[in-house]
């Protein structure tokens, strides 16, 4: 007797980062990949991105990208965190990444315990998913490059700050420059350290 399996299942990982800053937007990456992608990506090294380095980071990018079948950023603005708090912001990030890609993915598997609201399609949180599916790790990845270059770019808009270095997060050298400078309209006043 002959099976008949209907079309695979399109999987989408989800993640942000920038939660913890005082500075910049909170950054989602949305990436749906095929079964052989994951294993070609495994292969190459993807896991969570906190577990990598900088220069590992920056390497992958382009094997995601060309081997995705989809992939998206979507953004927090700080106007968003203020609005919302950082984690509906964060959330909101990530139904912004899901809802730009081009394919619209049977499942979404999201990092962390929350589910993103009124997102549309099927999802499943999953607690340290960037260590466990290769799609939230890859996601990871993009949505961290994506961020720390664009910190990198705002450092020069922002001198001062050390934001190539710190990428946002609350540094000393950070925290003394808001002593001395103050926060800039890129600061998340509402955080306790920009105050």
């Amino acid at each position: 007797m002959v099976r008949s399996y209907g079309p695979p299942i399109t999987t989408a990982g989800v993640d942000e980062v920038g939660r913890g800053c005082l500075f910049g937007p909170v950054v989602a990456a949305a990436v749906v990949l095929s079964p052989g992608a994951c294993e070609r990506l495994q292969a190459l090294g993807v896991t969570d991105s906190k577990r990598l380095t900088a220069a590992q980071r920056d390497r992958l990018v382009e094997p995601i990208q060309r081997l995705a079948t989809g992939y998206a950023l979507g953004l927090g603005t700080v106007h968003d965190i203020e609005r919302l708090n950082i984690l509906y912001a964060s959330l909101l990030a990530m139904a912004r990444a899901l809802r730009r890609l081009a394919v619209t993915p049977d499942l979404c598997l999201v990092d962390g315990n929350q589910p993103i609201p009124n997102l549309g399609f099927p999802q499943q949180t999953v607690v340290q998913g960037d260590r466990i599916h290769t799609e939230i790790a890859a996601a990871s990845i993009l949505a961290k490059v994506w961020r720390d270059r664009l910190m990198v770019r705002l450092d020069r808009r922002y001198p001062g700050y050390s934001l190539a270095r710190n990428k946002g997060y609350g540094s000393a050298t950070h925290r003394l420059a808001l002593q001395t400078l103050g926060p800039t309209s890129q600061h998340r006043k509402s955080f306790k350290g920009c105050r």
